[in-house]
């Protein structure tokens, strides 16, 4: 919705590129996949991501982050 564009290096994480783009992303962890709060959801491409690692399905199940939702922290471009 922002309409802001940065190109990144092939392997950076989506949660570098956000912030590459000045887009506020919340994260609590580290960036260690136990948050959760960096979810978000994928509007093109999520087809081509790699499957998230199964801490990835624990960390937001069990903070209650919608199954379809990925964390940006673990996803790369």
């Amino acid at each position: 919705p922002s309409g802001r564009e940065v190109r990144v290096e092939a392997g950076t994480t989506l949660l570098a590129a956000a912030r590459k783009a000045e887009l506020p992303v919340a994260t609590a962890c580290g960036e260690n996949q136990l948050c959760a709060l960096c979810g978000l959801e994928i509007l093109n491409g999520a087809d081509t991501l790699a499957p998230g690692p199964d801490t990835e399905a624990h960390s937001k199940e069990r903070n209650r982050v919608d199954s379809e939702m990925r964390l940006e922290c673990k996803h790369e471009v």
